[in-house]
Order: C-alpha cells, then structure tokens, then sequence
C-alpha cells in the first residue's frame, strides 16, 4: 500500500476527488498519508480534517530562499514516509531537490490538453480563458509527471471535453474538472500506486 502525499494551495476539489476513489475502491493500491498546503486558508485543509488525514502548511513567504523552501518541503513528505506526491492545484513549482528525490513518482493534473495551453503562467482560470479566447472546440485535462519543466513531464492519461457555444470560463473549468479531472487523476494515481506504468523518456506504457 503506497503512501500518498496530496499537495493543495486552494479548495482542494481534486483532493477531494482522490479521497472519493479512495473511498469507493477506485484507489486501492495507495492511501493518502497526508495533505500539505502552499497556504494556511486553503479549504482542502478542512477537507483533509474531514477525512481524517494529518494536514500540514508550508508556506513559501515563510523561507528566506527557494532552497529553504524546498527543504522545508521535502521534510514534511519524509516525515510521513510519503512514496508518490499528487500535485492537485498547487500553485509552487516543486525544485529540483524534491524532483530528483522522487523521480516518475511526482504526478500533476492540467486543465488542458497539453501541449495546448500549457507551461509558465497557465494555471487556473487563466488556462480555460485562453481556450475560448482561441477559439477551440475541445478541450480536458491532461495527467503527467512532473519534471523540471513546467507541464512538461510525460503523459500519463488524458481526457477531451467538448467545449459548449455559450460557456464562459467557469463554466468551462468547472466541467473540465467534473468529466474530466476527477476522472483522470484518481485513475493515474491508482495505476502508480500499483506500479502499473512504465516509464521511457517521454513514452509511457500502462500496463494491464
């Protein structure tokens, strides 16, 4: 049974939707150990409470340097022996301290379907208001490891959503998020959990 560490900076409906499958058997193979937050408000906490699950705060304002950080970080997933890491809405871009120290073991959810609408700067609401603003017809979410790139690790699962004539951006984030990431990223972490994905360069098998 793996440990996992679910790394939140806001409301924390992906934790959510990870302690749901965790909850129903989806997840079987791993066990969230701990949720650590980027901030101390972050309704993911109380969702963590909720369930029962040990909740921390690593506050990036807190450390002098990105160094420090990192550090800070990286004892609080060795404290609860963490084995895979789920970035679920955390807005701090993990060192490469933390990336080596868990190689292919660090997975993200992207509201996109990367390379589309991706990298520096694209996250939250900012991401679905560029789709409509392109002018696309489908969008999802994207699954991937995480590397020292940003959105840039390999995929491990997408899944398109279509986009509707009269959405606007948070309609549209908000059924990505049902039909698609909460979909997808119980589904990856239940597969890593069971070692079920194998790993070359870019390429990644799932395994039956």
């Amino acid at each position: 049974m793996k440990k996992i560490a679910v790394l939140v900076s806001g409301g924390g409906t992906n934790l959510q939707a990870i302690l749901d499958a965790q909850a129903s058997g989806i997840i079987k193979s791993g066990k969230v150990c701990c949720v650590i937050s980027s901030s101390p408000n972050a309704f993911a906490l109380e969702r963590a409470k909720n369930a029962g699950v040990p909740g921390e705060c690593v506050r990036r304002k807190d450390y002098e340097s990105v160094q420090a950080f990192d550090e800070a970080l990286l004892n609080t997933l060795e404290k609860y022996n963490a084995d895979i890491i789920v970035l679920a809405g955390f807005l701090c871009i993990l060192g490469e301290s933390i990336i080596r120290a868990y190689p292919n073991k660090i997975i993200n959810v992207h509201p996109s379907l990367i390379p589309s609408f991706c990298g520096d700067g694209f996250y939250g609401l900012m991401v679905h208001e560029k789709a409509l603003e392109y002018g696309v017809k489908v969008t999802g979410a994207t699954v991937h490891f995480v590397n020292e790139i940003t959105d840039g690790g390999a995929i491990i699962l997408q899944k398109a959503v279509n986009i509707l004539p009269e959405d606007d951006a948070e309609s549209l984030q908000k059924r990505v998020m049902k039909e698609a990431e909460h979909i997808i990223l119980p589904q990856a972490v239940e597969l890593l959990c069971a070692d079920k994905i194998k790993v070359d360069g870019r390429k990644v098998e799932i395994i039956a």
